[in-house]
């Protein structure tokens, strides 16, 4: 499923409704659905509302519990697909927010919990084929509200291992590149965030099958997420995180350590 114009918020409504009319007609409240999910009286309101997207394996669960014969899995299938932000793309989203630990290797583009702007408007209009200008500032809209985690009065605790390669790129142009290293610089001395810069000329690399993330979430579930051109990946296979989760640890060892890499970001701002 693709990016497009804008969230379809009249058809997620539309499907939050059917959950609503289906849910009464069995008797449960928002509280007593969401105890048997596990999700909180919380995400079942949001989803009611057209607030949340309603998720293809949960709408076949609610499907089977609240005997509606596919009626939920059957709309979220059919909703046209106009939305900002695809559905695999929100499960990640959704697993972001709610993470206590955040570990991100990065290879092509600076972390987006950690782009100025300018530097995500950049990254949004080099994508192929193009967004238009309100598509693109949307985009950025929302990538700004993703670094609100780390703000947060108990924010998640993160590490970043970037590429020196982004680094090096200057997407944006000379002022966009001078402003994103003074941010990441900034950033480098932000109590719980941890960042490190793998450099060039390594004569190892554990991240050669490119960029993915690693969370935790607050009930301790490790989970992996990987992109591609056509899609993305949420893993919580044990075994596929544990794999991730060893190349991240061996990247960590190859990249420069804390302070060294604080000395590189100056370095580039000197050259800025």
């Amino acid at each position: 499923m693709g990016t497009t114009t804008r969230r379809n918020a009249s058809a997620m409504k539309m499907v939050g409704a059917l959950l609503a009319l289906y849910r009464k007609d069995a008797g449960l409240t928002q509280r007593s659905l969401g105890e048997r999910f596990v999700i909180g009286e919380e995400q079942i309101a949001s989803i009611e509302q057209g607030r949340r997207p309603l998720k293809p394996d949960l709408a076949e669960q609610l499907d089977e519990l609240l005997e509606t014969k596919g009626a939920l899995s059957v709309a979220l299938s059919r909703m046209p697909e106009v939305d900002l932000v695809p559905l695999w793309a929100e499960e990640y989203l959704d697993r972001e927010r709610e993470a206590v630990a955040i570990s991100a290797y990065a290879s092509l583009a600076v972390p987006g919990q950690l782009q100025t702007e300018g530097y995500a408007r950049a990254v949004f209009r080099s994508r192929v084929p193009v967004y238009d200008v309100d598509e693109i500032e949307q985009l950025v809209s929302r990538r700004m509200e993703r670094q609100e985690i780390l703000q947060r009065k108990m924010p998640p605790t993160v590490s970043f291992v970037v590429w020196e390669a982004v680094l090096r790129d200057r997407l944006g142009g000379n002022e966009v590149h001078a402003e994103q290293v003074r941010k990441l610089r900034e950033s480098a001395d932000v109590p719980g965030i941890t960042l490190q810069v793998l450099p060039l000329g390594r004569t190892s690399h554990a991240g050669l099958d490119g960029p993915f993330v690693l969370l935790e979430t607050p009930d301790y579930q490790r989970l992996a997420y990987m992109e591609t051109h056509r899609g993305s990946q949420l893993i919580a296979d044990p075994d596929g995180v544990g794999i991730l989760t060893q190349k991240y640890a061996m990247l960590r060892t190859q990249a420069l350590n804390t302070e060294d890499t604080r000395d590189l970001l100056d370095r580039l701002l000197g050259e800025a």
